[in-house]
């Protein structure tokens, strides 16, 4: 995680089966380099292997929640977060192994927008599975500003599924930032809320969340999004078919009945 003399540029935290990744340079406003690469991949391989923890926060610490790629340090930014085992092979491959790893996560992921989501922190914000945003966040997807195509870091496939093609293509095309009120309109983000509130309204989804069963909010998170890719109906209901087979062949449907019958709540089995 780096040596004494720095702090850590992401911590994590676990409290009531809920991890919390924060990421922390704030003098920076939490501009990637290859410390927070390595140490974001760390944190989100240690929660989604830990069976205890049921759903992550994503957030970033001080004025901002990520203001992308850290330009400071010249192209050395954009080398691989750890190519001898992550699978990265090119210098720009460091921020689609970032981004699939947050989305592919097992435990659904909630972003807490405080500050400036843009360039890298909009894609890390996009591949989150809810996003609230305090009055006081920005969102941009500001790589076409920088000479390069806006298509990155997924990008072009998450957000027309988000807010659709054609302001999607008007987001990317111009690269424009706007503000927490938009973001909501076009439905990137579900609540707006004070500054300072956001982590604590993530919580309150994220408790709602972790009151479900392990299994079952696994298979809806996996399952949803295989379906919004699924060619047919048919096949999207082929998908679904087969995640309940798998479901109520655990005893948790037999446990939510018996439950309901005795005014308990269920007594899940952990994953």
């Amino acid at each position: 995680m780096g040596g004494a003399d720095r702090a850590p540029a992401v911590l994590v935290g676990v409290r009531d089966a809920i991890g919390t990744i924060t990421l922390n340079r704030p003098d920076q406003l939490n501009a990637i380099n290859r410390a927070m690469s390595r140490e974001l991949i760390d944190a989100i391989d240690g929660l989604d292997g830990d069976p205890a923890v049921r759903a992550v926060i994503l957030t970033g610490s001080g004025e901002a929640f990520c203001a992308g790629a850290d330009l400071s340090v010249g192209p050395a930014t954009f080398e691989p977060a750890r190519s001898e085992d992550r699978g990265s092979t090119t210098r720009r491959d460091w921020g689609g192994v970032l981004v699939l790893r947050l989305f592919a996560m097992n435990k659904p992921v909630i972003a807490a927008v405080n500050g400036a989501a843009v360039g890298g922190g909009f894609a890390f914000a996009l591949a989150c599975d809810i996003r609230f945003a305090s009055s006081d966040a920005t969102f941009g997807a500001v790589f076409i500003k920088r000479g390069v195509s806006a298509c990155d870091m997924g990008t072009s496939y998450l957000l027309p599924r988000l807010v659709g093609a054609s302001r999607a293509a008007e987001l990317m095309l111009t690269g424009r930032v706007f503000d927490a009120a938009e973001a909501r309109e076009m439905g990137l983000v579900l609540d707006v809320v004070a500054p300072g509130a956001v982590v604590d309204r993530a919580l309150q989804t994220a408790r709602l969340i972790v009151a479900n069963g392990p299994l079952a909010v696994w298979m809806t998170k996996e399952t949803m999004w295989q379906t919004i890719d699924a060619p047919s109906y048919r096949h999207a209901l082929d998908m679904e078919n087969r995640t309940q087979v798998m479901c109520t062949a655990t005893g948790e449907l037999t446990e939510a009945f018996a439950a309901f019958r005795e005014g308990r709540p269920a007594r899940w089995q952990p994953l």
